[in-house]
């Protein structure tokens, strides 16, 4: 597998874009790790109204690669991630947080079948695989693990981790989907329109360092909640139009 994949032309295809906020005790550490990847062409920093001195780290980078980009005020991460989209210009798109939970090293794997034609999307999944997880809340887990099985009976998905940070896309796929929440509402938004283009999904396992909330964990059951009427508003209606589709042999994005 491996070798493979380092006979492909797979050098500097991707666009990374990295939402921030209030990140600055990790943000330098970040940004070293993703810019250490041969596979990124490009990162795009978008902050998202940071009252600390996110902008300003990110900004001090000296690397042609880096871009950054300053939201006039804090509007979320969907927010930060609809703006980081539209300037991406690799072939692929993968999202990264600016904490430390996820790690770059896994990239190669989770873009394969991207780059084999495979897929048009792919969701690394802290729940598969062989990497380490460092533990942390059970509730979180249950809750993440609850919210997956909600979205798979909307969608019709089987996925195991619809919460990841973790996704990539072809360049097309991501910049073709109209989102529109700004909040952590994206995770449950983009599945569903994903799943209603019927676009091809795969999962790869990913390690995953998750922190605690006083390390800086933002998300929160109010989130949770958001996330399931996300569910409703966005998958019911895409996942009917997508059947209709299908009946009629096409398929394409949302």
């Amino acid at each position: 597998m491996a070798e493979r994949f380092s006979e492909r032309p797979a050098t500097a295809c991707l666009s990374v874009v990295m939402p921030c906020y209030n990140e600055a005790a990790t943000l330098e550490a970040a940004i070293k790790q993703v810019l250490g990847s041969p596979l990124v062409g490009e990162l795009i920093v978008v902050d998202d109204g940071s009252s600390d001195d996110s902008a300003t780290i990110a900004e001090s980078v000296q690397d042609q690669r880096i871009s950054v980009v300053r939201q006039p005020a804090n509007r979320g991460k969907g927010a930060a991630l609809r703006r980081g989209f539209e300037l991406a210009t690799r072939p692929f798109v993968i999202i990264q947080d600016a904490d430390l939970e996820y790690d770059p090293a896994d990239w190669p794997h989770v873009v394969e079948p991207l780059l084999d034609g495979r897929a048009d999307v792919v969701f690394g999944s802290r729940f598969l695989g062989t990497g380490p997880h460092r533990v942390l809340y059970f509730w979180h887990y249950v809750g993440n693990r609850v919210l997956t099985m909600v979205s798979n009976m909307v969608t019709n998905l089987n996925l195991s981790d619809m919460e990841t940070c973790t996704k990539a896309f072809r360049r097309e796929v991501i910049q073709s989907i109209d989102l529109r929440e700004d909040r952590f509402g994206f995770e449950p938004e983009v599945t569903a329109k994903v799943a209603a283009g019927g676009w091809r999904v795969y999962e790869v396992g990913v390690s995953y360092s998750g922190r605690t909330y006083a390390e800086g964990k933002k998300i929160g059951a109010a989130d949770g909640v958001r996330a399931v009427w996300c569910m409703v508003r966005y998958a019911t209606p895409v996942v009917r139009r997508r059947r209709d589709r299908q009946r009629n042999g096409g398929r394409g994005g949302t």
